[in-house]
């Protein structure tokens, strides 16, 4: 259903479809490049294509430019750290309104 619906958007609009690539071809690579080098380059290239398209996101992926190809010489990412800083979000807003943390502790 979702393919329908995509294809139907794409029929419609030419530039849906151009945007829908360009999302594939940054998703493509991550997944394949295979050193800094490559990534960097492919990045960079991507990144110049896509601005007239993805304005803010290019503005954004420029200003961690650094932090971003840095992926592509260690593999991994700080999803891990996001994801406990947000268990530990969740957690302290599930405490408002406890008076003493060993309740909240307890909880």
């Amino acid at each position: 259903k979702q393919k329908e619906k995509l294809l139907e958007m794409k029929n419609a609009s030419p530039q849906i479809e151009v945007m829908h690539q360009m999302k594939e071809e940054f998703t493509e690579i991550f997944e394949n490049s295979k050193n800094l080098g490559e990534g960097t380059l492919k990045l960079g290239s991507w990144l110049i294509k896509a601005k007239s398209f993805f304005p803010k996101t290019v503005r954004t992926l420029k200003n961690w430019f650094v932090e971003i190809v840095g992926y592509f010489e260690q593999r991994t990412t700080n999803a891990v750290v996001e994801g406990i800083n947000n268990r530990l979000k969740v957690l302290k807003r599930c405490g408002v309104g406890f008076r003493n943390f060993d309740n909240f502790k307890n909880r």
